[in-house]
């Protein structure tokens, strides 16, 4: 049973940073893609960012490109999504999840979510 751990959200100022870890557990994750979306009250969820298992392709909106970096440790099956230069409007409940799809894009093609984490950027 795959199951995917979020951490790392807060309550932070605009400007600042945090960074989002997300770890894998229950399965084998060397044909997956790793990804992270966020959902603000009232929206859909949308796509922030995503990276293949191996770290060698990485994929980002264009409302956070610039700003966040996706990385891997294989090591510790675990993604982390640095966000610099928070602004207010990056405030969401933010969700890790893992796909074997080449549609990193979309969410409907993830399998397996975490619980997810609160991001709160005041002005």
């Amino acid at each position: 049973q795959v199951q995917l751990v979020e951490s790392g959200g807060g309550l932070v100022q605009a400007g600042a940073s945090l960074r989002l870890s997300c770890a894998a557990s229950g399965g084998t994750f060397s044909s997956v893609a790793m990804g992270w979306f966020r959902q603000a009250p009232g929206k859909e969820r949308v796509f922030v960012a995503a990276i293949t298992w191996s770290g060698s392709s990485s994929y980002y909106a264009d409302s956070v490109k610039g700003r966040f970096t996706i990385s891997i440790d294989n090591a510790k099956n675990t993604v982390y999504l640095q966000m610099n230069n928070l602004k207010p409007e990056d405030t969401a409940v933010y969700y890790c999840a893992a796909t074997r799809s080449r549609l990193v894009r979309l969410s409907g093609v993830y399998d397996y979510w975490g619980q997810g984490t609160q991001v709160t950027v005041s002005s």
